[in-house]
């Protein structure tokens, strides 16, 4: 529940620095198609970056070398 709680947050607060950098006015319908690009565009960016992170976490040689130095 904490997770899904952080997660909102989050996602709340990544809407609300886009509406406030771009000064968007959510009372227009072009304020809000805008948003809505904008939020969409920024969401593939995250889901992007996540498996960019993930590609890397798999490729890191996580087991200690079986390598003794003498």
């Amino acid at each position: 529940m904490k997770f899904f709680m952080f997660l909102v947050f989050f996602l709340l607060l990544g809407g609300f620095f886009i509406i406030a950098e771009n000064n968007i006015y959510l009372n227009e319908s072009n304020g809000v198609s805008n948003f809505f690009s904008l939020y969409g565009a920024w969401i593939d960016g995250l889901v992007e970056n996540s498996g960019v992170v993930s590609g890397y976490v798999v490729k890191m040689d996580w087991l200690p070398s079986s390598e003794t130095e003498e």
